[in-house]
């Protein structure tokens, strides 16, 4: 097989994967309420598709280095949240989003700009969830109409597009970009961003702000997952690595479930 149309079958792969993933994942949060849906939305979906082909194409040395990236670019996810949570309560989508977007961005060129260090990228994920969290969290107690969130039939293949285009762009480019920038461009918060733009003139503003507010405490679980992806890759493999990184965070979400359940319990 010549190399160009190896590189092509290597493309459509990566989409194909990161469109199964999302396509999953959008269903089952538009069949739950906020916090549920924050849950689902908040997993590394998009993240774990370009892990997977980065794994296939770099030794694990690049993935432990790539996810130091991902685990100080989380922060900019957590600050796009706000953001957009914060101007969604009286802005339309196209300033929200715009807004959030390119405060993401900007974060990600400074973030290049510093030598972190997985000590360094975890204070880093303190400092701003110290702040991102508590504000939020007067915008999780929207009312989000199930009626108002039904599909079309362009909204999946929006999601699943947009997402795929990103990860076959961050894992065609990572020879390049190397491995630092490829983690950091690997958490760019694309099921987030393609969730609320459908949801906003639907459900409104506040409505889809409330499923970003609500998932501030659930991205608290990914550079968890991320460091144990670092730690582990050059001990037991990228596949295992990434497997336990992929625990983490879920236990984590399943941990807020858990409480979550118990403080409705009690009240």
């Amino acid at each position: 097989m010549s190399p160009d149309l190896f590189f092509w079958y290597g493309l459509v792969l990566k989409a194909a994967m990161t469109a199964t993933i999302v396509v999953i994942v959008s269903v089952a949060a538009e069949r739950s309420g906020p916090f549920v849906a924050a849950l689902i939305a908040a997993l590394p979906t998009a993240a774990g598709a370009t892990y997977i082909i980065l794994a296939f194409e770099h030794p694990p040395a690049f993935i432990a280095a790539a996810a130091i990236g991902s685990m100080a670019a989380n922060a900019a996810v957590a600050i796009f949240a706000l953001t957009y949570t914060a101007l969604a309560q009286r802005q339309g989508i196209v300033l929200s989003i715009a807004v959030a977007t390119l405060l993401w961005f900007g974060i990600a060129a400074v973030l290049r700009l510093v030598e972190w260090t997985p000590a360094t990228a975890l204070a880093l994920n303190a400092v701003v969830f110290a702040f991102t969290i508590p504000l939020s969290a007067r915008y999780r107690d929207a009312a989000v109409p199930r009626n108002s969130v039904r599909r079309t039939r362009y909204d999946i293949p929006l999601r699943a597009a947009a997402a795929a285009l990103v990860v076959a762009v961050v894992t065609t480019a990572s020879h390049w970009i190397g491995s630092f920038a490829s983690g950091v461009f690997a958490v760019f918060p694309i099921v987030l961003a393609t969730f609320v733009v459908i949801m906003h003139p639907r459900a409104g503003g506040k409505a889809a702000a409330a499923v970003l507010a609500h998932a501030q405490p659930v991205l608290v679980g990914l550079p968890l997952g991320f460091l144990g992806v670092h730690c582990l890759a050059g001990w037991i493999g990228a596949w295992w690595s990434l497997a336990a990184g992929l625990a983490i965070s879920m236990s984590w979400s399943a941990g807020l479930w858990l409480v979550r359940r118990a403080r409705l319990r009690i009240a």
